[in-house]
């Protein structure tokens, strides 16, 4: 199912990822720090969404108390819980 998050308090102004069986695929940013979100995406490809969300969540940016892999946490954990209710 495809998702997408509008994150808060980054650079990122956009996150689209799919869930199929539990795992992440096709996850893309737009804005943001271009090589460092394409190598997270490139990472967690396939992977249980909520191992990924176990790893990012809480990470930060500099001064931010958030991050755009935080943001993806955050969106991950939205998107679970709303599949959890449609199944």
């Amino acid at each position: 199912m495809k998702h997408e998050f509008i994150p808060q308090g980054v650079c990122s102004r956009h996150i689209s990822f799919d869930i199929e069986d539990g795992k992440v695929h096709n996850a893309q940013f737009v804005s943001g720090c271009d090589g460092n979100l394409k190598a997270i995406c490139k990472l967690i490809e396939g992977m249980d969404a909520e191992q990924v969300v176990k790893i990012l969540e809480g990470n930060t940016c500099g001064f931010r108390p958030t991050s755009c892999a935080d943001q993806l946490s955050i969106a991950l954990r939205e998107a679970l819980a709303e599949e959890s209710q449609t199944a």
